[in-house]
């Protein structure tokens, strides 16, 4: 172990917990106050002290429960998991909803549950961690297509959809670290062509952030209907914890029965689930936020590329590609000494040469600052 870290250390890949203080939309580390470039915290929920204030509001001794105790299917149903799913179904316009601890949970758990030897998965190059892990846990076999390329996506699901029962296309809505965008309405019309092709999209980073509700991508494209597991994250954008999947009924009953994440594990706190579904009830009426959000980026975006960087991203998610670790590390900590708060992603997160520092924006980010944090990255 002694050795693998020490190799980490000397490829400049070895990660450490920061020690961090949070102060609404700063941060302290190592006595330093600084603007979070950091954070998932999309739409400025977890930093905004009137949210919490209003939700401190609503709870009594009987109704702040800090435990489930208990796996759902035993004790651990509450009231308000059952509350929560049946509006996010309504919000939707979907048949049912369930309601996982995690996405990690999301992604490890409904694969596996849901493929067999005689399923082939189609997944995008750069799905997240969580989701590789989810298909290396199945036995489903598993190709993986070039990042966003279609053609090639098309020609294996005409190469493989008589070999398989099933064929279950898997992929991003936004990706995590280069904050491109899948073609959701093209992936809905690959889908289509054959009756056993079955589409699964995560909106970890688009939930909350994109649609005129804030439900993702897949409202903005208006294919909500067409995806047959469309899963999501509260841990972001909704600035809580735990994930979804909206879905037809019969999946909903199969997870509940299949899904080993969900079977074997304590279920969220519900004052958890109380504090997801006073979020989900407000998002409709936070366009203001996802616009303000969609116009910094925008401003940033524009400012690398004006750079001569090459920025693939088009939301709010946007990397600034260095290459070498070392030369990463000591371009965020200049960042970070002139008060902006970006971290460096390296391998094994993303692949060797294409180390980066990931700006990810939230609406509590200021135009002046984005014009500040502009200036810096010029000198």
């Amino acid at each position: 172990m002694q050795q693998e870290l020490q190799q980490l250390k000397d490829h400049s890949n070895l990660r450490r917990l920061p020690e961090i203080e949070h102060d609404g939309r700063n941060v302290i580390v190592d006595g330093r106050r600084m603007l979070n470039l950091s954070s998932n915290d999309y739409l400025g929920l977890a930093a905004d002290r009137t949210l919490r204030e209003e939700f401190l509001g609503t709870l009594t001794p009987d109704n702040f429960l800090p435990t489930s105790s208990s796996s759902r299917l035993l004790t651990g149903n509450f009231t308000v998991y059952e509350e929560l799913e049946a509006e996010m179904a309504q919000m939707f316009g979907t048949e049912a909803a369930l309601v996982f601890n995690s996405g990690y949970h999301a992604n490890t758990g409904i694969l596996p549950a849901v493929s067999d030897a005689q399923t082939l998965i189609l997944a995008d190059k750069l799905v997240h961690a969580s989701l590789i892990d989810g298909i290396r846990l199945s036995a489903a076999k598993c190709i993986r297509y070039r990042h966003n390329d279609l053609a090639q996506l098309e020609r294996l699901l005409s190469q493989h959809h008589t070999a398989y029962r099933q064929i279950i296309i898997v992929t991003e809505s936004i990706f995590s670290m280069d904050g491109d965008q899948a073609d959701l309405a093209a992936l809905v019309r690959l889908k289509h062509m054959y009756d056993n092709v079955l589409l699964y999209v995560d909106e970890a980073h688009a939930f909350g952030v994109h649609g005129k509700h804030g439900l993702g991508c897949a409202e903005e494209a208006g294919c909500i209907g067409d995806i047959d597991f469309l899963v999501g994250t509260f841990g972001k954008a909704a600035a809580s914890a735990g994930a979804y999947i909206v879905c037809r009924k019969v999946i909903r009953e199969y997870l509940v029965n299949r899904m080993r994440t969900l079977i074997f594990t304590t279920a969220l706190p519900p004052v958890n689930i109380a504090w997801t579904l006073f979020i989900l009830r407000k998002l409709p009426d936070m366009q203001d936020r996802r616009e303000h959000l969609a116009h910094i980026s925008r401003i940033l975006r524009e400012a690398l590329q004006a750079r001569g960087y090459a920025c693939p991203s088009v939301s709010h998610i946007i990397p600034l590609i260095i290459g070498p670790s070392a030369d990463t590390i000591l371009r965020a900590d200049a960042l970070q000494r002139h008060g902006f708060y970006a971290l460096p992603v390296r391998p094994p997160t993303v692949p060797e040469g294409t180390s980066r520092i990931r700006f990810s924006l939230t609406a509590e980010v200021k135009e002046e600052e984005i014009k500040a944090l502009e200036e810096e990255l010029r000198s």
